[in-house]
């Protein structure tokens, strides 16, 4: 799996095509050989925080990995990571906006991945998947994610061992052609997400009128590059600084782009669990006119995103205003609570309709509850589970 023999002539870029997580790969594959999934499962599903110890009754592979992947590369800019938590303590739920009504779609508008998604029999669980994707945020975007009192260390190292399964029983399935594919889930495949979640939701928070800093934007990709690293990603692949980061985003993941029956089918069904959140029927539409909003009008015509010409021209307004406010936040507090309120909705919308109405499946950082709790745009105020 992570030994494919790739074509010949590739560049360093094409070859992640044909790279798995060689670390991983090898702990999947001894664990299921072993008949341990089951167990080990149920060992981890206990691992949350950075500071817990690694748990006894574990393989000696699984301990030996997760020895190995528990802290962050020496290149780590901590005092970035500091500055970036700040400024998702400002403007986290507009991060949030648009990585509901714009990442997850463009995730979608990428034909590999999305085919990945259906061979998993994930086709039908928005709720999970956007409830897995809050939570990773959440978790990275805390006080000090990586160090003592953080908890989004154990999430990497799981979400990487999810990876490795996906891959792990997908190259087994028959229903996948690693040559004429790569690999499920390979390197270039996790540096496309990457930059969906770091560069265009920069890009996107811009668009919808949120004033985003140079400084604050290259912070937000700093902890994502980070990130990525601890996920596998090979630090060479990532680049150091924004622009670059734009530059491979327009060259390998816009370019990527295109209509498939699996993505289509995944942007229905996200729409739907979105309408959920909108009572009754006068509204119909408005979700559909958000995500055109953050969306290209390219990537949302071949995902089949319903058009609505009024609401479209409201949502237009509305961002038209929101930039308005956003340019008078600093000196007005009508505009600044306006703002935080119309985000607080939709995260809180978002938590009731991903639990059934249940407001404990995401876990808010304590630090960063609190000072959203004092800032009054804090939507739940869940607990542990």
């Amino acid at each position: 799996m992570s030994e494919t023999l790739e074509p010949p002539g590739l560049t360093a870029l094409e070859k992640l095509k044909y790279q798995g997580d060689p670390l991983a790969d090898a702990v999947v594959a001894e664990v299921v050989a072993d008949g341990r999934t089951s167990a080990v499962n149920e060992v981890l599903a206990q691992f949350r925080d950075n500071d817990q110890p690694i748990p006894e009754n574990l393989p000696e592979s699984v301990r030996r990995y997760l020895i190995e992947t528990d802290a962050p590369p020496e290149w780590a800019d901590l005092e970035r990571v500091a500055a970036a938590y700040e400024f998702f303590v400002d403007d986290g739920m507009h991060v949030a906006s648009v990585l509901s009504f714009g990442a997850m779609v463009n995730c979608y508008a990428q034909p590999r991945p999305s085919r990945v998604l259906s061979l998993t029999h994930r086709l039908n669980q928005p709720h999970r998947r956007l409830s897995e994707t809050s939570q990773f945020v959440l978790n990275l975007m805390g006080p000090d994610p990586f160090g003592s009192g953080g908890g989004f260390v154990p999430t990497i190292q799981k979400t990487r061992l999810i990876h490795a399964a996906v891959r792990y029983f997908i190259t087994r399935s028959g229903e996948w052609d690693v040559e004429a594919d790569g690999v499920p889930l390979c390197q270039q495949d996790m540096l496309g997400a990457l930059l969906i979640f770091s560069v265009q939701v920069i890009d996107g928070m811009r668009r919808m009128g949120v004033t985003v800093t140079d400084r604050e934007a290259e912070d937000y990709y700093h902890v994502w590059r980070v990130t990525g690293a601890m996920l596998g990603i090979p630090a060479e692949a990532m680049p150091e600084t924004l622009r670059e980061a734009q530059e491979l985003n327009a060259g390998l993941v816009e370019t990527s782009y295109g209509p498939s029956a699996e993505g289509i089918e995944l942007t229905r069904n996200l729409l739907r669990l979105y309408e959920k959140m909108v009572p009754g029927k006068a509204f119909d539409g408005v979700v559909a006119a958000m995500v055109r909003q953050v969306v290209t009008e390219d990537v949302a015509d071949w995902l089949e995103v319903p058009r609505s010409r009024g609401w479209g021209r409201a949502v237009g307004a509305g961002v038209r205003a929101m930039r308005l406010l956003e340019r008078s936040e600093d000196h007005s507090r009508v505009a600044t609570v306006v703002l935080d309120k119309a985000s607080n909705l939709l995260l809180g919308g978002s938590v009731r309709t991903l639990t059934n109405g249940q407001a404990t499946a995401l876990t808010i950082p304590t630090d960063l509850r609190e000072k959203w709790l004092a800032a009054g745009v804090c939507p739940v105020t869940p607990q542990r589970t």
